[in-house]
């Protein structure tokens, strides 16, 4: 796709950003932002194994502000999840919901700060929500680096009933506030820094090459692909350098920010349809067909390519080849994470592939790819990474 600008542009402001390490001990006088000293802290397990809720909740014990947690969010967050966390917040009463952890967390507390405005709804009821009422305001804190989920207002939650991914969510739960404090991602794994990180580089890659791209959401991406090529295989390889880990959580929050604006394409298809199939976690999905897309959709992207490689600071290469350029570029980063696996070490069946292939193509941001792609074409991509 070639360079344009649109004749008209309306651009929503995303949200308050605060940024640096240690932030989060500011986290009672932002409540207090909001017109309330009383917090609903949605998180997971891990975290509170961890130690980081423990962390959250004395900052809020010390500054008197009110307080109760939902814990129960799984990896792959569920309707369940929202429906049983929200049953809690709605008994603790009105209150900012303060969002703590990864993507899940993240997602699973705007549908819950949803459904407590919408008393008599569940879930379940995902298309009747983004025409309803109001939710409680939201302060995301995000421990990973790559999802970007606090810029936007809505979540990606599976509905086991019906073994699919649905988009959950409304304006008014858009995080007034995203809390960027590196320090919070400084015990991450390595598995989790590549599986998360992976996903910020393919919102960058991804809204670089969007139909929805504008100037706007590319000055965005471009400057996320940058800090995001850069700084993610050295958080991976020394999770306790700092500068890498503020680097990459402000880079991961800038393609959050970018794929806002423009939308994604088929590599989130794919991967949502992988995860909602096999429950594979939603970075290594990207993953495991990251190139091969890139690879399907270059005759429809080279400009959006040509972007990307100049943002990773390569060299122009000597055949005039950007494209060739951009798509090794991002092999070689995906390598040195050890990230990318064959389907079928993820669990994927043979007699599977067709139906995934179809919920990609249902997939809403699968509409968005540059190339968009028939239902061969999907069966084709999921083969070679097979």
């Amino acid at each position: 796709m070639g360079e344009f600008i649109p004749s008209t542009l309306t651009i929503d402001p995303t949200c308050r950003i605060e940024f640096g390490p240690g932030r989060v001990e500011d986290l009672p006088e932002l409540v207090s932002s909001l017109g309330m000293n009383r917090a609903f802290l949605v998180t997971d397990h891990g975290l509170r194994a961890a130690g980081i809720v423990d962390q959250v909740l004395k900052v809020l014990a010390a500054a008197g502000v009110e307080h109760d947690v939902y814990d129960g969010v799984g990896a792959n967050p569920s309707t369940g999840n929202v429906d049983e966390g929200a049953a809690k917040a709605r008994s603790f009463g009105a209150a900012v919901v303060v969002a703590l952890g990864g993507g899940s967390v993240l997602d699973a507390a705007k549908g819950i700060s949803l459904l407590v405005g919408n008393a008599d709804a569940d879930a379940a009821d995902a298309d009747a929500l983004w025409e309803g009422l109001d939710g409680l305001p939201l302060i995301a804190i995000p421990t990973t680096s790559g999802t970007g989920a606090e810029t936007n207002g809505f979540g990606v939650i599976e509905d086991t009933a019906a073994c699919r991914k649905v988009y959950l969510g409304h304006p008014s739960v858009k995080p007034r506030i995203a809390l960027l404090d590196p320090k919070l991602t400084l015990g991450l794994p390595p598995r989790i820094t590549a599986a998360t990180g992976i996903d910020a580089l393919v919102h960058g890659l991804e809204s670089l090459a969007s139909r929805g791209a504008n100037p706007v959401s590319t000055a965005y991406a471009t400057q996320a692909v940058a800090m995001v090529g850069r700084w993610l295989p050295a958080a991976y390889q020394d999770g306790s350098d700092l500068e890498a880990r503020a680097q990459l959580m402000l880079g991961a929050h800038l393609a959050g920010q970018a794929l806002t604006i423009s939308g994604l394409g088929l590599v989130h298809g794919i991967g949502h349809a992988l995860t909602a199939h096999t429950g594979t976690p939603h970075g290594v999905a990207l993953a495991a067909v990251l190139e091969e897309v890139l690879e399907f959709s270059a005759s429809s992207a080279q400009h959006a390519y040509e972007q990307a490689a100049r943002a990773l600071r390569l060299a122009p290469p000597a055949d005039g080849d950007w494209t060739r350029a951009a798509i090794e570029a991002v092999r070689e980063i995906s390598g040195a994470l050890d990230i990318k696996q064959p389907l079928r070490e993820l669990g994927v069946r043979p007699d599977q592939l067709h139906s995934i292939a179809q919920g990609a193509l249902a997939d809403a941001v699968t509409r968005n790819a540059p190339r968009r792609p028939t239902d061969e074409d999907i069966l084709g991509i999921l083969r070679a990474a097979y």
